[in-house]
């Protein structure tokens, strides 16, 4: 496992060791152990998620507030998303600011998202099946989000306009300015 520090404070890139032969391959996709040798973090996950999502299909911004906030650690299993986070810590030196990042079944690249950041992804393949492990239980009552399309960010989505597909919450969701008004992590 290798650990790289992003432009984003305490996100993390993570490249695993993947021993392939003709029989296919195989790797370690998370040691709790190694993790926070690598990152200095003690996180302890208690949610696995996944989904499945066609071309096109776009899932987010979101996060979770309050008790509720979650750390997460992303990746796909078949086919390929761009990944995307923004770090909405206000006393962070990187408040306001966005990565993207291509993650794929054949990259087998991990992201590690911290706690208060909104995180979203892009479909670039036929279909794809994201998975992801949180440290925090899900609550409905305790969803944010921000418009995926925000001129603050920019974001390149890498799929035309014209293609995105969106949940009808997502389709409702306010703009920076209007999310960071109420938000304090």
């Amino acid at each position: 496992m290798q650990v790289e520090q992003t432009k984003l404070k305490d996100c993390y890139l993570i490249k695993d060791t993947v021993f392939g032969d003709a029989r296919g391959y195989f790797f370690e996709s998370f040691n709790q152990q190694r993790f926070a040798e690598l990152t200095g973090l003690n996180v302890q996950f208690v949610q696995d998620n996944q989904s499945k999502s066609g071309y096109g299909v776009l899932r987010g911004l979101h996060y979770q507030i309050g008790e509720y906030v979650q750390a997460k650690l992303v990746r796909v299993l078949q086919g390929k998303v761009l990944d995307v986070v923004v770090d909405l810590r206000k006393d962070s030196p990187s408040f306001g600011q966005h990565l993207a990042v291509e993650l794929s079944e054949e990259n087998h690249l991990q992201l590690f998202v911290p706690r208060g950041f909104a995180h979203g992804f892009s479909v670039l393949s036929e279909t794809a099946v994201f998975f992801y492990k949180c440290d925090n239980y899900y609550n409905k009552a305790a969803e944010g989000g921000i418009m995926y399309n925000d001129p603050a960010f920019n974001i390149d989505w890498q799929i035309p306009a014209e293609s995105v597909l969106l949940s009808e919450k997502d389709k409702t969701l306010p703009s920076f300015d209007e999310a960071i008004k109420t938000l304090n992590f």
